[in-house]
């Protein structure tokens, strides 16, 4: 079995059209020898990515899903000249080869990339990489350090100035996210209503303003087949915008699922960071501070801020289970996961409040009611 991530059979009803690819391929002056090897990788709740080998070339297509109206939500240009542009300051960046954008070859804008050959770390790592406590420290050591060195690129000097909005991404985000919310809630999840007001009340200045990747996780990362320590590739770029950078650490540690964390959350984890040599989630925090000098008069903010981020992001999801718009099994539980990430986010606040402690006594026992039904 290869370590190597493949793709697999392209979906039913997510078929590409090969010879109007390869036409345009051919108008932007990269040749393609034989026949093509299509498949298509996994996933596919946010843009479709196809893999197209040839004898000379082995390339990766991304483009929105068919039917998609609301082009920012899937904007292949952004994230096309994102990439593109960033590449020379951030090496671990796919190389970008062409971005189209007539309507006649697909029906919707696209782009073609080098593909990385490599391991991305999911879940589990495969079972014929067996890394030691020290290698499974410096795979989280190299893959922090690539956050920070996102972080301290010169952004001014780049082509990447204008990204986003910059300074006041806090509070923007604070109040996006709540709209995001009400408009998602659903009768049996939590108001979040002093998580929300707390996050309201304690909205910092920005830290500081610079690229951040906005989905910083492990299972985007492609690492080195020869030394599965170091990281090769950078993925999925599609919400990557100007703003403060501990709320990208803070959305990162959201994902970041310790071994002994509850249950609830261990079914949800996504990257090995559970393994013997991972950092803590404060071990991370200490990391990252200490390395960019950054000292926050109060972390909690962002950490809460990711939690009730990633709750938001979930529930969107339940939602549309919810109301009948899909029947995918695996949402099937996603109120119960925003149930526990309320709780964390209330604990993490408690350390500051009396009166978020009570909260936590309050909806421990309805969550542990939840659980046994």
């Amino acid at each position: 079995m290869s370590v190597i991530d493949v793709a697999g059979k392209v979906r039913q009803g997510e078929e590409l059209d090969v010879a109007a690819v390869e036409q345009w391929l051919q108008q932007q002056n990269i040749t393609v020898e034989g026949p093509v090897q299509l498949t298509q990788y996994s996933g596919g709740a946010s843009n479709w990515t196809y893999r197209l080998h040839y004898k000379n070339a082995d390339l990766i297509l991304r483009r929105p899903p068919k039917g998609t109206k609301a082009k920012s939500a899937h904007d292949m240009a952004r994230e096309y000249h994102v990439q593109h542009h960033l590449k020379p300051y951030y090496p671990v960046v796919p190389t970008m080869l062409a971005l189209c954008q007539d309507q006649t070859v697909l029906g919707c804008d696209f782009y073609v990339m080098q593909r990385i050959e490599g391991i991305i770390p999911r879940a589990e790592l495969p079972s014929e990489i067996a890394l030691n406590t020290e290698q499974v420290e410096q795979l989280c050591r190299n893959f922090f350090d690539q956050l920070i060195a996102l972080h301290q690129i010169d952004y001014q000097t780049t082509a990447l100035a204008d990204l986003g909005k910059g300074e006041g991404y806090c509070k923007r985000q604070v109040e996006g996210w709540n709209q995001r919310y009400e408009k998602a809630q659903t009768p049996n999840v939590p108001s979040f209503d002093y998580v929300r007001n707390w996050l309201q009340e304690n909205i910092p200045a920005d830290s500081a303003t610079c690229i951040i990747h906005n989905d910083w996780r492990m299972d985007n990362v492609i690492l080195d087949p020869a030394d599965p320590t170091q990281i090769i590739g950078i993925l999925d770029w599609e919400m990557a915008t100007l703003g403060d950078p501990l709320m990208d650490l803070g959305a990162a540690l959201a994902y970041w699922v310790e071994a002994d964390d509850h249950f609830i959350f261990k079914s949800t984890r996504r990257q090995p960071s559970h393994l013997k040599g991972m950092f803590s989630r404060q071990q991370v925090v200490e990391y990252y501070l200490a390395k960019t000098g950054l000292k926050p008069e109060n972390w909690n903010f962002y950490e809460v801020f990711g939690i009730f981020r990633l709750a938001v992001i979930a529930q969107q999801i339940y939602y549309r289970y919810y109301h009948k718009q899909t029947d995918n099994p695996a949402f099937k539980d996603f109120w119960v996961i925003i149930h526990a990430l309320h709780i964390r986010a209330l604990k993490l606040i408690a350390q500051q409040k009396i009166e978020a402690n009570h909260l936590v006594q309050k909806y421990l026992p309805k969550l542990q009611e939840l659980l046994g039904r």
